[in-house]
């Protein structure tokens, strides 16, 4: 894939509206704790790695929290934006990562151009792509959806060959709407895999 839809306003904007009907979807399902009302509790993130037309409503991380006194407790949707805590945009993760021509001095000189990144950064995430996210329940319970099974040494570049698409951007979007429960929801936590998240490839 080419590093230049990281710089594409019109990928962002398909991001954000499927975060938001994730976040909608997450908001009618009530508290998972206590089934009152969830009210709306976004924050601030300021991601980095966009291009720099973005407008300020691309920076809000959808959240909520319950209305009922004793419970309020916190409700966080799936993000298709963002990659857990990580502050650069989840799409700028997977796709960098996925280069094929590793971590030359001339490409991590373009990276540090483009986006804005490090090679100390980039080392990090290259290194949780290969440890640290094929430990991780999602991934334990996701990647069963793949036959034949994703190579781990290579994400997430094994990941991107297995999704389908008219274009690179819809390609990338699979990949991250596959990868949205990283970044919050309760069926995560209560070790759920539902059926509109499961893997949409060939």
């Amino acid at each position: 894939m080419s590093l230049s839809i990281l710089q594409d306003a019109r990928l962002y904007g398909l991001l954000h509206r499927l975060d938001l009907d994730l976040a909608q979807t997450t908001r009618a399902s009530g508290c998972p704790h206590c089934g009152d009302v969830l009210h709306s509790a976004r924050y601030p993130r300021k991601p980095r790695g966009g291009p720099p037309e973005l407008d300020t409503e691309y920076d809000w991380r959808f959240s909520f929290c319950c209305a009922r006194e004793g419970c309020r407790r916190r409700q966080m949707p799936p993000s298709v934006r963002f990659l857990g805590r990580r502050v650069y945009f989840g799409a700028v993760v997977v796709l960098v990562c996925a280069l094929r021509d590793g971590l030359s001095p001339r490409r991590v000189q373009e990276l540090r151009a483009l986006l804005g990144v490090d090679r100390r950064t980039l080392r990090r995430w290259r290194a949780w792509w290969r440890e640290g996210f094929p430990k991780t329940g999602f991934w334990r319970t996701a990647q069963a959806g793949f036959v034949p099974p994703v190579d781990a040494a290579a994400l997430p570049g094994s990941l991107l060959e297995r999704f389908a698409g008219a274009d690179e951007t819809l390609r990338l979007c699979r990949v991250l709407r596959f990868l949205a429960p990283l970044a919050g929801g309760s069926f995560l936590r209560a070790g759920r895999f539902p059926q509109k998240m499961r893997v949409d490839c060939h």
